[in-house]
């Protein structure tokens, strides 16, 4: 029978941490670490299991096959322990959080959820994506907890976490923007600021346009966007692969910032819910002081 040695929870905590953040230094900057100690931990872990846990030759991490293995019951030693010392400390959170979000905003959850579940593995997080219009609704009704919106002019609420420019977008090596008149993927009427925003700015220039595509979703949009079908409204967070940013030097009026809140259920929130709601903040902020600020201020 095999002879099995003990596993050091603070060298998996770093082979999880390299996957996550998809490298060595962005791992040491999570972890407060040196470089030269977070590949030590990577080697020693390594030479526990005599095999290589990270495949060779790739700029970003990926695990290999038994680092895949690894990693699964890593993610759930880390859990346990986390859960193990909140017992006895007597300071476990638990229950439901219900968190909504529209599908624009998807980006900016996943590292502050895994980081949320990671810290409170005995909280249940609910996340329901919708329009920001009825995630307010849902919030103010009490089925949602939180939830992270586009600030809306005629429901304004919430607390501010960032503004960002609102940009024009068009694929790469495509001229959709030269067309006349100008083809745009936008939601349908009445439930998305951004068109609201576009439509106002191209008619108060003289610019003639067109719905050519329209989705509840963004995925939807990008995809026609990606094709060179139209052009869209959104938030330098949002643009994705194949997409780029079409300049003011462009011909296309420039457009105010859009703000993101975080509304919340009225009432007393539990613990859990006040953790997540401190966590996005600090997420959402963060991520938004990496981003320039190109567009006009909101009038």
């Amino acid at each position: 029978m095999a002879n099995f040695r003990p596993l050091d929870l603070v060298v998996l905590n770093t082979f999880v941490t390299v996957v996550d953040k998809g490298g060595f230094t962005a791992a040491a900057d999570a972890l407060y670490l040196a470089q030269s100690t977070v590949s030590a931990h990577m080697k020693r872990l390594e030479d526990t299991f005599g095999q290589p846990l990270l495949q060779r030759g790739r700029k970003t991490p990926v695990p290999s096959p038994a680092g895949e293995r690894l990693l699964s019951h890593a993610r759930q030693m880390l859990r346990q322990n986390a859960l193990a010392w909140q017992d006895v400390s007597e300071q476990r959170l638990d229950g439901v959080v219900r968190l909504g979000i529209p599908d624009d905003y998807v980006v900016y959850l996943p590292e502050a959820l895994s980081e949320f579940e990671a810290q409170y593995p005995g909280v249940e997080l609910q996340v329901d994506c919708g329009l920001s219009v009825d995630l307010v609704q849902s919030v103010r009704a009490g089925s949602l907890d939180l939830a992270i919106t586009t600030r809306q002019p005629k429901s304004p609420g919430g607390e501010v976490l960032c503004r960002e420019p609102t940009v024009w977008a068009g694929a790469a090596g495509h001229d959709t923007q030269r067309r006349t008149p100008l083809p745009l993927a936008v939601s349908k009427d009445g439930v998305c600021i951004f068109r609201e925003r576009a439509l106002a700015a191209l008619d108060a220039m003289g610019i003639p346009w067109r719905i050519a595509y329209t989705s509840a979703s963004l995925s939807g949009l990008t995809a026609a966007v990606r094709a060179g079908l139209a052009i869209t409204v959104l938030t330098p967070s949002m643009l994705g692969a194949g997409l780029r940013v079409i300049g003011s030097g462009e011909g296309l009026p420039e457009l105010p910032m859009t703000e993101i809140a975080l509304h919340r259920s009225p009432g007393r929130p539990n613990e859990a819910t006040r953790q997540l709601a401190l966590s996005l903040q600090t997420h959402i902020q963060a991520r938004s002081a990496t981003l320039p600020v190109t567009a006009a201020p909101m009038s």
